[in-house]
């Protein structure tokens, strides 16, 4: 009771603090829903995680007592358990984890779980969900695959009947626990009106997970007695009134205050010092200076070429995996004899068993999944099988994966790696065949990377898989068109390739003549561009360099510019839509720092990219594209 109570008292504390403007910003209260998270912290070990939502504070105090910890964090301090910069929903501290993301939460959580179960810990996760999440795809995505897989992760749904402002009434259909059931999960069911029952029916579902390494669904009826955030309550009065009088920790403060009466002034005693030291900690500092990663050197680009950049990839995966018990893949259709939909990882399942293996088609639960595994220390590796599909899993990249070293104060990493091939020319047609790769560049925390055939596949992918490397989500493209050209530093007559002394570095393709332009590429469109560049020798007798970049996002751009420079003409290719592009991008940077270069753009036309060849190529930038465009540029 004591617990439940100090917990009642800190988000009343909060609501306080708010109303007295020492706090900006929302806070969920979870008053009313205490007993949940009482319930479960007497009954795990150290090494079990909590995933929570929004409502996270009781789920948290439960676990550790930290006041100081959690005010000082809603309020921004240096102190706080992320050093202020996760705020009230965003928090990690030891084995305690949230995100205000609905759903999205629930595969980060089994991938935490799965990582617990491929190291035999024994050693479970524990993730809160609300009835609202009920709508939420990114839930039975997952359910399907803990069931499958036999994840030992525990899904405790606090079903309070409202999702913010909506009654349950007008959203769910069907009964809550036939969800789990479903999927051949078991589940039970208790509430928070009868502790000592929750407390028991929570330990039965611990050890059921823990000793049968399955998941579990547990459905807690509960009620939030305040509202969704600080005051936006439209339930009715009367309703909120009768659950007050159902509630233990009220009735037992007005039952009994010869008993509450003391352990309250003890409790306001802690809080009160709680309050006043995270008070006088500095506010957070939140503005990291970002640093391009310097350039030592430039080399000549020598390595053993004459392999199929398929095999290369092959190659590079096979070492890290053979390097790193870390190392996991996961992916549609990878295992062998298949090996992925263009056979990058051929046997890698059948060398490495348990370590690579199929997954459904649920991009979303799999792109979580990775992430968790990640949170946990392991090096995965997703292959996604179509980049189209990728936006499917954009929740995960853009509020999961990227914001988590940020938002928990540098306490984690996760280094996980997402494959995907792009592009068109393959005839694949208008969903199969897209570059959409800018819709992920920028995002802070992340990295992209282009893979290409002038600089070794099987060293990117060591260098990615190894601890030289910032570890960082890493969204890989891999061309469609390169899979089948072989990886070698030959260049065009009268060119050498040279490459930048980044971890993923540029390519330059010099040549000892005075360049008449420079052509900026990336990936596939790099065999069109050395096409072009030869003819426009050969014909027009124009000397033009090329730089391939690699690495999109961070941008090398004071490491790009010295090149651009040198002929004082670029001209910028990329296979996707222009609108937004990479190349704007760089064309706006290039701008901002050298206002004398001449610059202009190439891209595909803005319409949907179409099947048959002629008409693909029609729209796709190509190499007669290439050379009216450097024709114009140098006229």
């Amino acid at each position: 009771m004591e617990k439940a109570l100090g917990i009642r008292m800190f988000e009343q504390r909060l609501l306080k603090l708010f109303s007295e403007g020492r706090l900006f910003g929302t806070v969920h209260t979870c008053i009313g829903q205490e007993w949940t998270g009482v319930a479960l912290a007497e009954h795990l070990t150290p090494g079990d995680v909590i995933f929570s939502n929004h409502r996270c504070h009781g789920h948290y105090l439960a676990r550790t007592g930290n006041y100081e910890g959690l005010f000082a964090e809603i309020m921004g301090r240096e102190a706080g358990i992320c050093r202020g910069r996760g705020g009230s929903q965003h928090i990690c501290d030891g084995n305690v984890f949230s995100n205000g993301i609905q759903g999205g939460i629930v595969p980060v959580a089994s991938g935490i779980a799965y990582a617990k179960r491929l190291r035999g810990t024994g050693d479970i996760a524990v993730v809160f969900v609300g009835d609202g999440t009920l709508g939420e795809g990114a839930l039975y995505e997952t359910l399907n695959i803990a069931s499958a897989w036999g994840i030992p992760v525990m899904v405790v749904l606090e079903n309070n009947l409202y999702a913010q402002s909506t009654s349950q009434k007008q959203t769910l259909s069907g009964d809550i626990e036939a969800r789990a059931q479903a999927f051949g999960i078991r589940t039970l069911r208790a509430d928070t009106w009868d502790p000592l029952q929750l407390i028991e029916t929570m330990g039965q579902a611990v050890d059921y997970v823990r000793s049968e390494t399955r998941p579990l669904f547990l459905r807690v009826d509960t009620y939030r007695l305040m509202a969704h955030s600080k005051s936006d309550d439209d339930r009715e009065k009367a309703e909120v009134e009768s659950y007050w009088e159902r509630d233990l920790v009220h009735r037992a403060a007005k039952d009994f205050p010869e008993i509450m009466g003391p352990i309250e002034a003890r409790l306001l005693a802690t809080l009160d010092a709680a309050v006043e030291r995270a008070e006088t900690s500095p506010l957070s500092n939140t503005l990291e200076q970002v640093h391009e990663e310097p350039v030592a050197s430039w080399t000549e680009t020598i390595f053993l070429g004459g392999e199929r950049m398929v095999n290369r990839i092959y190659a590079g995966l096979r070492a890290a995996l053979e390097r790193d018990e870390r190392v996991v893949m996961l992916g549609e259709d990878i295992e062998g004899p298949y090996g992925g939909a263009f056979k990058a990882t051929k046997d890698l399942s059948l060398l490495f068993p348990g370590r690579v293996r199929n997954t459904p088609i649920s991009e979303l639960a799999i792109t979580g999944i990775t992430n968790g595994l990640a949170l946990a220390g392991m090096k995965p590796v997703l292959e996604v099988m179509f980049g189209d599909f990728i936006m499917l899993a954009s929740d995960q990249i853009l509020n999961h994966a990227a914001k988590f070293e940020y938002m928990y104060g540098g306490q984690v990493k996760t280094p996980l790696v997402l494959r995907t091939p792009m592009g068109g020319m393959r005839g694949y047609g208008p969903t199969h065949s897209q570059s959409l790769e800018k819709h992920l560049l920028g995002i802070p925390g992340t990295r992209v990377l282009a893979l290409h055939q002038r600089f070794d596949p099987a060293t990117v992918y060591e260098r990615l898989l190894s601890d030289e490397v910032e570890q960082k989500p890493t969204l890989v493209i891999e061309n469609k068109v390169l899979y089948g050209e072989k990886a070698s530093p030959d260049a065009v007559e009268g060119y050498k390739w040279f490459h930048s002394g980044h971890s993923f570095p540029l390519s330059y393709m010099r040549s000892e003549s005075k360049p008449d332009a420079t052509v900026v590429c990336y990936g596939g469109m790099l065999p069109s561009v050395e096409q072009a560049v030869d003819r426009l020798f050969t014909e027009h007798d124009l000397v033009i360099e090329v730089v391939c970049v690699m690495q999109l996002y961070p941008l090398q751009k004071a490491a790009m510019l010295p090149l651009l420079q040198h002929s004082g003409r670029a001209l910028l290719v990329e296979e996707g839509h222009g609108f937004c592009g990479f190349t704007a991008e760089l064309m706006a940077s290039f701008a901002e720092l050298d206002r004398g270069l001449k610059m202009r753009r190439l891209y595909s036309h803005p319409q949907h990219i179409p099947s048959a060849k002629p008409l693909e190529l029609a729209v796709l930038p190509n190499v007669e594209r290439v050379i009216k465009e450097v024709l114009e540029l140098v006229r």
